[in-house]
């Protein structure tokens, strides 16, 4: 299940990355449909970002970007998981989300 190792610079690539990625998984027009994000936080500490894309008749798809292990996972509607996908290089998130 693990696949592609992309080569992410920063958040906004991370960002551009992940929301292709949905697209291409289900067959959806990019640039069609919105994503939102919401930063994961433990022990007081943000660990992560959980990416939601809202498609077509209120489905939601979603990938959670793991700073620990630098990996991507991705998730289909029904919440089963689709790929999960360790990036190459380190994006901080304390710098991306100052």
């Amino acid at each position: 299940m693990l696949e592609k190792t992309p080569t992410i610079q920063n958040l906004s690539e991370l960002r551009q990355f992940v929301y292709q990625t949905l697209c291409e998984q289900n067959d959806l027009q990019i640039g069609a449909f919105d994503i939102t994000e919401r930063y994961l936080v433990r022990s007081g500490a943000p660990c992560g970002i959980h990416f939601c894309l809202h498609g077509p008749r209120s489905v939601q798809l979603t990938a959670i970007w793991a700073t620990a292990e630098n990996t991507v996972r991705f998730y289909g509607s029904t919440g089963e998981r689709l790929l999960k996908t360790r990036l190459q290089s380190e994006v901080s998130l304390e710098t991306a989300a100052a």
